[in-house]
Protein backbone atom coordinates (compact mmCIF):
# COMPACT_ATOMS: atom_id res chain seq x y z
CA UNK A 1 0.00 0.00 0.00
CA UNK A 2 1.53 3.53 -1.04
CA UNK A 3 1.72 5.89 1.64
CA UNK A 4 0.23 9.33 2.05
CA UNK A 5 3.41 11.18 1.50
CA UNK A 6 4.82 8.68 -1.98
CA UNK A 7 1.26 9.92 -3.16
CA UNK A 8 1.59 13.83 -2.69
CA UNK A 9 5.41 13.11 -4.23
CA UNK A 10 3.84 11.31 -7.34
CA UNK A 11 1.01 14.07 -7.71
CA UNK A 12 3.96 16.74 -7.63
CA UNK A 13 5.54 14.99 -10.15
CA UNK A 14 2.73 14.48 -12.50
CA UNK A 15 1.52 17.83 -12.15
CA UNK A 16 5.07 19.48 -13.01
CA UNK A 17 4.86 16.74 -16.11
CA UNK A 18 1.09 17.90 -17.16
CA UNK A 19 2.77 21.53 -17.18
CA UNK A 20 5.97 20.57 -18.96
CA UNK A 21 3.37 18.75 -22.26
CA UNK A 22 1.31 21.79 -22.16
CA UNK A 23 3.83 24.28 -22.45
CA UNK A 24 5.47 21.74 -25.30
CA UNK A 25 2.11 21.61 -27.28
CA UNK A 26 1.41 25.21 -27.04
CA UNK A 27 4.83 25.78 -28.63
CA UNK A 28 3.39 23.76 -31.61
CA UNK A 29 0.37 24.70 -31.83
CA UNK A 30 1.16 28.81 -31.96
CA UNK A 31 4.08 27.71 -34.83
CA UNK A 32 1.38 25.57 -36.74
CA UNK A 33 -1.20 28.78 -36.28
CA UNK A 34 1.88 31.39 -37.50
CA UNK A 35 2.11 29.14 -40.15
CA UNK A 36 -1.18 29.03 -41.62
CA UNK A 37 -1.31 32.55 -41.20
CA UNK A 38 1.83 33.17 -42.88
CA UNK A 39 0.56 30.77 -45.73
CA UNK A 40 -2.71 32.04 -46.39
CA UNK A 41 -1.93 36.07 -45.19
CA UNK A 42 -4.66 36.07 -42.98
CA UNK A 43 -5.16 39.35 -40.83
CA UNK A 44 -6.22 39.81 -36.85
CA UNK A 45 -9.62 40.50 -38.36
CA UNK A 46 -9.69 37.42 -40.25
CA UNK A 47 -9.11 34.88 -37.59
CA UNK A 48 -10.75 37.22 -35.11
CA UNK A 49 -13.64 39.11 -36.36
CA UNK A 50 -15.22 42.14 -34.52
CA UNK A 51 -18.25 41.11 -32.27
CA UNK A 52 -21.13 42.46 -33.53
CA UNK A 53 -22.97 45.40 -31.75
CA UNK A 54 -25.00 44.79 -29.17
CA UNK A 55 -28.82 45.12 -29.45
CA UNK A 56 -30.07 47.81 -28.28
CA UNK A 57 -31.75 47.40 -24.82
CA UNK A 58 -29.33 43.79 -24.56
CA UNK A 59 -30.53 41.03 -22.58
CA UNK A 60 -32.40 41.65 -19.01
CA UNK A 61 -33.31 45.19 -19.76
CA UNK A 62 -36.73 46.26 -18.40
CA UNK A 63 -40.01 46.48 -21.04
CA UNK A 64 -42.68 48.38 -19.72
CA UNK A 65 -45.87 46.74 -18.55
CA UNK A 66 -48.77 46.41 -20.90
CA UNK A 67 -51.69 45.18 -18.54
CA UNK A 68 -52.54 45.91 -14.91
CA UNK A 69 -54.53 44.29 -12.66
CA UNK A 70 -57.51 46.59 -11.87
CA UNK A 71 -57.66 45.73 -8.22
CA UNK A 72 -54.51 45.04 -6.86
CA UNK A 73 -52.46 46.94 -9.30
CA UNK A 74 -49.89 44.27 -10.41
CA UNK A 75 -48.74 44.97 -13.47
CA UNK A 76 -47.69 42.33 -16.40
CA UNK A 77 -45.16 42.66 -19.59
CA UNK A 78 -47.44 40.34 -21.70
CA UNK A 79 -43.45 38.40 -22.14
CA UNK A 80 -43.11 34.86 -20.15
CA UNK A 81 -45.76 32.69 -18.40
CA UNK A 82 -48.85 34.76 -18.08
CA UNK A 83 -49.86 35.72 -14.05
CA UNK A 84 -52.92 33.62 -12.81
CA UNK A 85 -55.11 36.69 -12.83
CA UNK A 86 -54.83 36.93 -16.81
CA UNK A 87 -54.62 33.49 -17.22
CA UNK A 88 -57.85 32.59 -19.56
CA UNK A 89 -59.26 35.94 -19.77
CA UNK A 90 -59.63 38.43 -22.34
CA UNK A 91 -56.59 40.58 -22.00
CA UNK A 92 -57.98 43.76 -23.77
CA UNK A 93 -59.92 44.23 -20.43
CA UNK A 94 -56.44 44.74 -18.40
CA UNK A 95 -54.62 46.01 -21.34
CA UNK A 96 -52.88 50.35 -19.76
Amino acid sequence: MTSYQDLLKQRDELEKQIQDARKRELMDAVAKVRSLVAEYGLTAEDVFPPARAARSGGAGSKVPPKYRHPETGETWTGRGKPPKWIQDQDRSQFEI
